[in-house]
């Protein structure tokens, strides 16, 4: 475990997998995310229970709990003095402070889903700062947290024991985005309409992106994201044919979509596209038409 303690409030932090520079406290103040240098200290105190034992004490006199001086089992280091102390210590055996370590908040807000409208409680996956929708298991990405949690998925899957890999191969959709059903999400910050990406161009794999906010992903999408990645990131040429051939088709309505609109403010009505209500938004249209 590595910890780090803010310098205001002295909260600690399990920054274990935690990636970021700075680490957000909940008292509003900024923790330098880094690797604190150790200092071999006086054991003056129990691991365990935090009471204080003699210079050359092999045990507790009051829990009875083990005295561990070999340094090289002493992993953990106090946040507060540095001191070198036993991965399992819950105080430190030199100042005595006990370890009540955190998990690093996100922004801690709650956001409502995009999917179904519940709310999506604030989470840690990886040291990436998410929310998570407890309703349809989708997730929501902050933007500068979506290649991190990405790769974090990929090292997690590569980790995994080879056994595991063999009976469970990385699932990768494979599916023709012109085939899934279209609907657009509002991104949960701004509530404007998210563009609908194809991860990578040609995975199949259709996220929810607010360049300014986030990503929306669905329960499994970042499964097969990371699937289609370590597949070797590449589909056959038939579904990038067919994948083209999907947004040419798109590219040709929303076109049409324009000169319907044009139609509109110049009070024409009919064509190819069909009556439209001058009350009608082109967003709106082009929706209905691409569902």
């Amino acid at each position: 475990m590595r910890l780090v303690a803010c310098s205001s409030c002295h909260t600690q932090y399990d920054v274990s997998d935690v990636a970021l520079e700075k680490i957000p406290c909940r008292c509003g103040a900024e923790i330098a995310n880094v690797d604190l240098d150790a200092v071999d200290a006086t054991i003056h105190r129990c691991g365990s229970c935090g009471a204080i034992v003699g210079a050359e004490s092999q045990g507790c006199e009051y829990c009875g709990s083990a005295i561990e001086r070999d340094p090289g089992r002493l992993s953990l280091i106090c946040p507060e003095c540095f001191a070198r102390c036993a991965e399992q210590a819950r105080f430190c055996t030199a100042c005595g402070v006990g370890f009540q370590p955190q998990p690093v908040p996100g922004d801690g807000h709650e956001h409502p889903c995009p999917d179904c409208d519940g709310l999506m409680s604030a989470h840690q996956v990886g040291g990436v700062g998410l929310n998570e929708c407890r309703s349809c298991n989708g997730l929501w990405v902050p933007s500068d947290g979506f290649d991190l949690l990405i790769s974090r998925a990929i090292e997690a899957r590569k980790n995994l024991d080879p056994a595991r890999q063999l009976a469970t191969p990385p699932r990768v959709k494979g599916a023709n985005p012109a085939s899934q059903g279209v609907r657009y999400r509002k991104c949960p910050e701004c509530m404007a309409f998210m563009q609908r990406r194809n991860y990578r161009k040609s995975s199949g794999v259709i996220i929810d992106v607010c360049h300014q906010h986030g990503t929306w992903l669905d329960a499994d999408e970042l499964e097969q994201i990371a699937g289609f990645v370590m597949s070797g990131g590449t589909t056959s040429p038939a579904l990038v044919e067919e994948e083209q051939k999907a947004q040419a088709e798109a590219a040709r309505w929303r076109r049409e979509a324009r000169m319907a609109e044009s139609r509109i403010r110049t009070g024409t009505r009919g064509g190819s596209m069909g009556t439209i209500d001058a009350g009608t938004s082109l967003l709106r249209f082009v929706m209905d038409l691409l569902d």
